[in-house]
């Protein structure tokens, strides 16, 4: 059973998005200017489409906080669409104009195809209007509201973009200090020279109509040990953090650690080594493992690196099938971006504190945050 679990809803151009989070804990005070600056985060990045430009997000709290603090009831919000009001007569719940907007033509590598055909729908526009990744604004904001709870908790979580395109970091660089300044870079990369770069490997990706995917990493500071379990599969925290990750819209891998670096190595050459202090306890001078060994925390900063494909919508489209006529035509072209890993990589920040959260919850847990506090003080 879930300690804690949210739900969103909302289509891309429809009226508003909304997100429900149940089991977060009573008195804990909520910032909403930390929760837009989140917010604000995500719409950044060199590559970024129109909308941006359009969606300026901000959220309404519609319940669970009274005061500025939350009490223990569900907790709901709503982001306003601006543009549905460019669209209300196609996205309008109750009535619509069916014959403009209408889309017949799947876009390769999207949910289009498949989505009409589970849904018996003869319009795409029913799928790609929920599959967007305009979703992941509900996603950044509970994410923005379990990080300032886990902050209580000396829990951070920061992010940085390794690779856009053919263009990645030179090396396996660990600054923390570099990663919580990401933000200042256009594209999230703590490296001068690989900014420059992966600017130009997005103008040009831009120039010629088509887009870019990259590889972004996140680091989970703070964390204590011994949250997740190795006593069933479905409880291990490595497992949990990849399935939440893997449902990021475009995300098409997840490695946890050094993953698939330490399948070429030799066993003496990957394991972390185990020592102990008086003062430290025990530590390790590594850190291969990523911060999880056996399905559980270890006390190390949980290191995650994962892979976003390239967006399928390209203005300079592949071929497709029109599912009304059965023809060959050239895609549809909706309003993309060119590159949005820098964009992905907040809310993988914000997806993988909320795992940790959920799993620190279930160890320290309890009705208000100070039942947590006085636990989490023992455990101490």
């Amino acid at each position: 059973m879930k300690v804690l679990r949210y739900l969103t809803a909302g289509e891309s151009h429809g009226k508003c998005l909304i997100g429900i989070i149940e089991g977060f804990p009573s008195n804990v005070p909520i910032s909403i200017d930390e929760i837009h600056r989140d917010l604000q985060r995500r719409q950044m990045g060199y590559g970024r489409g129109d909308r941006m430009k359009i969606e300026q997000d901000r959220i309404e709290i519609l319940s669970g906080i009274r005061g500025g603090k939350t009490i223990g009831s569900p907790l709901s919000f709503q982001i306003e669409n601006k543009d549905y009001a460019n669209w209300e007569r196609y996205m309008n719940p109750i009535e619509i104009d069916e014959l403009t907007k209408k889309i017949t033509r799947p876009r390769p590598g999207h949910a289009d195809l498949t989505g009409a055909l589970k849904y018996n729908f003869t319009d795409v526009r029913n799928v790609l209007e929920r599959s967007s990744a305009r979703e992941t604004a509900v996603r950044v904001s509970v994410g923005s509201i379990i990080k300032q709870l886990m902050k209580i908790f000396e829990v951070q979580v920061v992010s940085h973009v390794v690779s856009i395109g053919k263009v990645s970091l030179p090396e396996n660089i660990q600054d923390i200090e570099a990663m919580k300044k990401a933000d200042q870079s256009p594209v999230r990369c703590i490296d001068p020279e690989s900014e420059e770069k992966m600017i130009e490997e997005i103008k040009k990706a831009k120039d010629e109509g088509d887009s870019l995917g990259g590889i972004f990493e996140i680091q989970v500071l703070g964390v204590p040990s011994g949250l997740g379990s190795y006593v069933h599969w479905d409880r291990k925290l490595d497992a949990k953090l990849a399935y939440a990750l893997m449902g990021i819209q475009a995300i098409k891998g997840v490695e946890i650690g050094h993953g698939f670096e330490n399948s070429h190595e030799r066993g003496s050459k990957v394991h972390d080594e185990i020592f102990c202090h008086e003062e430290q306890d025990y530590y390790r001078k590594t850190n291969r493992a990523g911060g999880i060994e056996g399905g559980m925390s270890n006390g190390e900063p949980i290191i995650i690196r994962c892979a976003m494909k390239p967006i399928p919508t390209l203005y300079k489209p592949l071929n497709s099938v029109d599912i009304e006529t059965k023809e060959s035509f050239a895609a549809s072209i909706e309003r993309s971006d060119t590159c949005a890993v820098p964009a992905a990589s907040i809310v993988g920040e914000m997806v993988a504190i909320t795992v940790i959260a959920e799993e620190f919850l279930r160890k320290f847990g309890g009705d208000s945050l100070e039942e947590i506090t006085e636990r989490w003080k023992r455990f101490k």
